[in-house]
């Protein structure tokens, strides 16, 4: 298992049935070696920085399909994705395994004070906000608009939107009940209205994003997961629509040559069921 002396892993050390969290350090640095793969070799943080959200939303996916083979497997290939950044940055010098185990590791211990101090945390919710104030804190956020500015702007936008909410909502800025939500709601696509008929793109554009944003807020009053409604609304229209085809199919027409009308008509039993 150990390296030859002059510092080259040998990759038959590395063909075996079961497998340590040492050994998956040395087959990464071992494809990422002179004596590896090249196309690993010449990988960097931004060439890989897809494949790190293709492989995240593929654990999502095995979790929604409770298939825990296929969320070993895909958990998997999350880990390789961290071990790949992480040897980046061990071959500059610049980082770790174990500085990043460390920072992790740290981080649980001073953000659970209800666990390793005396703060009371009795219940999942005052945990949390245990949790967040912690971590403004240790961020250096002295206002909310700092800690507003810290959510990423590659999140998914409603995933986003939500989190800018709960954000600001810790300030008190919400709507008390769903009903407030809701006329912001309805204002905002009465001004969206008003943009298309004035035929402005841009301002289209902007009402747009101002209604979207406010049907987050209703998502939240709700106590619903924006992103994850979405998503499960985009499963039922595809299925509807393989259903369409499927009934279109006994007319002896494909979709496209059906008029609007008819299109319409097999979408409305598709809905039925």
């Amino acid at each position: 298992m150990n390296p030859s002396k002059n510092g080259k892993i040998d990759p038959k050390e590395l063909v075996k049935e079961r497998y340590s969290f040492e050994d998956l350090i040395k087959l990464i640095r071992l494809l990422r070696s002179p004596e590896g793969c090249p196309w690993d070799r010449e990988q960097t943080h931004a060439s890989i920085r897809k494949n790190f959200i293709e492989e995240t939303y593929e654990v999502l996916e095995a979790i929604d399909k409770e298939d825990l083979p296929l969320l070993r497997e895909e958990l998997g290939d999350v880990l390789l994705q961290v071990g790949l950044h992480v040897e980046m940055e061990a071959e500059r010098g610049t980082m770790t395994f174990e500085d990043v185990i460390t920072a992790l590791c740290s981080k649980l211990v001073q953000r659970h004070p209800h666990v390793f101090g005396d703060v009371r945390g009795d219940s999942a919710a005052q945990a949390l906000d245990n949790w967040e104030a912690i971590k403004m804190r240790t961020k250096g956020q002295q206002t909310y608009t700092e800690s507003l500015r810290s959510v990423p702007a590659a999140f998914p936008a409603l995933m986003r939107a939500q989190k800018l909410q709960s954000r600001a909502a810790r300030a008190g800025f919400e709507w008390p009940d769903v009903s407030g939500a809701w006329d912001k709601l309805e204002e905002e696509c009465t001004e969206l209205k008003q943009a298309l008929h004035g035929q402005d793109a841009q301002a289209a554009e902007h009402e747009l994003g101002d209604a979207l944003f406010a049907l987050v807020s209703v998502a939240r009053k709700l106590g619903v997961d924006a992103e994850e409604a979405l998503t499960r609304a985009g499963e039922r229209f595809t299925e509807r629509f393989a259903r369409m085809e499927e009934l279109a199919a006994d007319w002896d027409k494909p979709l496209h040559a059906l008029s609007p009308e008819q299109q319409m008509e097999l979408w409305d039993r598709a809905k039925r069921g």
